[in-house]
């Protein structure tokens, strides 16, 4: 047995098409002690590598409460339980990376606004620090 047959026996057929750009939600298995649950992750894909092969992956990119959080996935992994695309977006780009700094400059932003909030509501009178 060659080894690109046991690569094509462990490639999945049952998922979609990814590309970065996408919406997806992406369910996993997890085993915790005896008992499996799922957890669903969602998330713009800012990244594919390595193609459709067995060792293919994609990056995942959320923020939570303004902290970017990314997970890479193996595309063939048999925890993914499935992969549901949400909303497809037309970009330019394979890699978007470039969304790492967009984000955070939007979050920096939204703390400018608001330390000049709190400096502006200083009763007279009392000494700001």
């Amino acid at each position: 047995m060659s080894v690109t047959a046991i690569e094509q026996a462990n490639l999945r057929k049952d998922l979609p098409a990814i590309r970065p750009g996408d919406t997806v939600r992406v369910s996993q298995k997890i085993k915790e002690g005896d008992k499996d649950r799922i957890t669903n992750f969602e998330g713009i894909v800012i990244a594919c590598k390595h193609g459709t092969t067995v060792s293919a992956t994609f990056t995942v990119r959320k923020v939570i409460d303004g902290i970017g959080v990314e997970k890479v996935f193996p595309l063939h992994s048999p925890t993914i339980s499935k992969i549901d695309v949400l909303r497809r977006s037309q970009v330019g780009r394979a890699k978007l990376y470039y969304i790492r700094e967009k984000a955070a400059r939007e979050t920096r932003k939204k703390m400018k606004t608001l330390r000049t909030e709190t400096v502006r509501n200083v009763p007279e009178g009392e000494s700001q620090e």
